[in-house]
């Protein structure tokens, strides 16, 4: 049986083959499950790098997804389907910015698998507005759903103000707003709500299990520091809810000069403001239906 090492080096054999692989694929993929390109879903990663991989020409330091700023990396792009099927990938430069790799992509796919009606859905961070704004006056019919920056939201906030919101599934509502041709959903859901504050919960228990341990076990307070710097670290942003006393310089650590508790009315007054909103920016026609287009976003179910 070949080992894995072998099997990876053999890619480098096919990478030259990858444009005629990918159309097998897409063909089989198409003919066994039916699949349709109509909505792609653009994304990208990076992997860094250690020993002797730090060679790969394309191996630079950039924006570390894995917090790995001290290793060069490279930069991985995915376009796929909604059912995860993938039809064009990229690897580049470590040092490549989220924003200039979209247009590439745009022509790739067309190349590929020639011009048809596609939807791009993509983090708010991957296009330009001049990239959004070639997007709307093509005449390839390419339209998108991109997350809003929260300057946008921020630009029409009085205008979000005067709308009412809309219950279009169990524990989700939306606002809709139809600006210079683009419509724009701004949602809210009661149950990620429910999950982010079950989340902070989770971080402050085992926060405060760690801080009992500290007080049974009594280490010098160098050391107590230390495993504090690391416990809030962990936490996050949940140890802004914690009151803690530390001994004094000298002082020993025990039950009485080790003390904390949860400051109550602080996370009572974050739970009440939790309120998880994303908007999205949607495009999908040259001359667009505003009402229409309303009526069926009011109409989703999923």
């Amino acid at each position: 049986m070949a080992a894995k090492d072998r099997l990876y080096r053999c890619l480098d054999r096919i990478v030259e083959h990858k444009a005629a692989l990918f159309q097998h694929l897409r063909e089989r993929w198409q003919d066994l499950f039916h699949a349709q390109f109509d909505v792609l879903l653009y994304d990208l990663t990076s992997t860094y790098i250690e020993g002797e991989g730090e060679r790969i020409p394309g191996a630079k330091y950039g924006y570390s997804r894995d917090q790995r700023f001290d290793c060069k990396q490279v930069v991985i792009a995915l376009v796929i389907t909604p059912e995860g099927w993938p039809l064009a990938y990229e690897v580049m430069d470590g040092n490549t910015s989220d924003r200039t790799t979209l247009r590439s992509f745009l022509d790739k796919i067309e190349a590929s698998y020639g011009r048809a009606r596609r939807v791009w859905v993509m983090d708010r961070g991957i296009p330009t507005e001049a990239v959004l704004e070639e997007m709307r006056n093509s005449d390839r019919q390419i339209f998108y759903l991109v997350g809003t920056p929260r300057s946008k939201i921020r630009q029409y906030e009085k205008k979000w103000l005067d709308r009412s919101w809309q219950k279009v599934r169990e524990s989700v509502e939306v606002k809709l707003l139809a600006e210079a041709g683009e419509l724009y959903v701004l949602a809210k859901s009661e149950g990620r709500r429910l999950k982010e504050t079950a989340m902070r919960r989770k971080k402050l228990a085992r926060l405060l299990r760690k801080l009992r341990a500290m007080q049974r076990s009594g280490p010098r307070r160098d050391q107590l520091l230390l495993r504090i710097g690391a416990a809030r670290k962990e936490a996050g942003s949940a140890f802004r809810f914690l009151q803690v006393q530390l001994p004094r310089e000298g002082e020993a650590v025990t039950r009485s000069s080790l003390q904390f508790r949860v400051d109550q009315p602080k996370l009572r007054a974050a739970q009440l403001q939790t309120v998880t909103i994303c908007c999205a920016r949607i495009w999908w026609a040259k001359t667009p239906n505003i009402s229409s287009k309303i009526e069926s976003v009011k109409k989703l179910k999923s």
